[in-house]
């Protein structure tokens, strides 16, 4: 079928695109090539894509594209496009963060709504739930988030709650947990990590490194979202983790281990908008979806390290 795929060059978007056209389906990608990072990484990313006569790329921001025609015919609509970070969403940025994942995820909807409503799947964060007390967290813990960015991603959950309900688009949203793997942006920890590793640089580590998360490989969180295209239900959300909680000293020495090298960590007071802790509880996305994580987080890292040693 024809599919489109928004915030196609990005670390997610360009895994499920690939995922998406080896399964036979026509590709529409979007993606407004935001310079939150550099333009030649996703360019990066898309490169097996391109060579696929069934993909083909938009280049332009939702708020102005002519979304309605790009819908046209498509069956299934995965929107991951978004302004990312948590750190960088305070202050005057926050604009980016409104303009990006809240207006441009309501003009998606409206797009969808006069398209003729193909299901729509949307990406969320784990940022929603905020500092919970309760872990595991599940689908009905109470979101509280703690950053603008995760008010921005909460945000645009209740706008496809809202266009479900009233205009019967059929979305489904997912809340993925720290993802990490190949093509990661270069922002996020596993990169720094590792591109620390291998150029024997120093890492600042922010808090005291016992605050936990919940990774989740590349692939495992594609499986998830082409499972929640086909066999989600309308109106919910899942969570999408990947079934471990650590904490960041043990991940540095997890790192250690697989690269053969001692990271030289620096450490930094926290930063304003982290969370302490993050658990998915997936039980949820198992009975619904059939979605089980299967990479270890030591494998995992292992994938990552292999790619991190041939980029420049």
């Amino acid at each position: 079928m024809k599919v489109v795929v928004t915030g196609a060059a990005g670390f997610i978007g360009s895994h499920l695109t690939e995922r998406l056209l080896e399964e036979g389906h026509q590709v529409v990608g979007i993606d407004a090539f935001l310079d939150y990072y550099p333009r030649k990484v996703k360019e990066g990313n898309l490169r097996q894509a391109r060579e696929h006569a069934s993909f083909r790329l938009i280049e332009g921001q939702l708020q102005d594209l002519d979304l309605q025609e790009l819908l046209e015919g498509a069956g299934q609509v995965y929107h991951l496009a978004a302004q990312a970070g948590v750190r960088s969403s305070w202050g005057e940025d926050f604009r980016l963060y409104t303009d990006n994942n809240v207006l441009a995820t309501q003009r998606l909807l409206e797009a969808a709504v006069a398209a003729g409503t193909p299901r729509l799947v949307m990406a969320s964060s784990s940022s929603v739930y905020g500092d919970s007390p309760e872990l595991p967290l599940r689908e009905t813990t109470p979101c509280q988030p703690i950053s603008p960015y995760g008010v921005t991603k909460l945000a645009a959950e209740n706008l496809a709650h809202l266009y479900g309900r009233l205009h019967g688009v059929p979305v489904v949203s997912l809340r993925y947990f720290t993802v990490y793997g190949p093509r990661q942006r270069p922002d996020m920890a596993f990169h720094r990590f590792l591109r620390a590793a291998r150029d024997d640089q120093a890492i600042t580590l922010f808090g005291d490194g016992e605050q936990t998360r919940d990774f989740t490989f590349i692939a495992d969180v594609v499986e998830a979202t082409r499972a929640a295209a086909d066999s989600g239900r309308p109106g919910c959300v899942y969570n999408v983790g990947g079934g471990e909680r650590i904490s960041l000293n043990r991940v540095m020495a997890l790192i250690g281990e697989v690269t053969g090298r001692r990271l030289r960590v620096n450490r930094g007071t926290s930063q304003k908008g982290d969370m302490r802790d993050t658990f998915a509880d997936t039980s949820a996305a198992a009975a619904d979806l059939g979605f089980r994580a299967s990479m270890s987080l030591r494998d995992g890292i292992g994938r990552e390290w292999s790619w991190i040693e041939g980029i420049p």
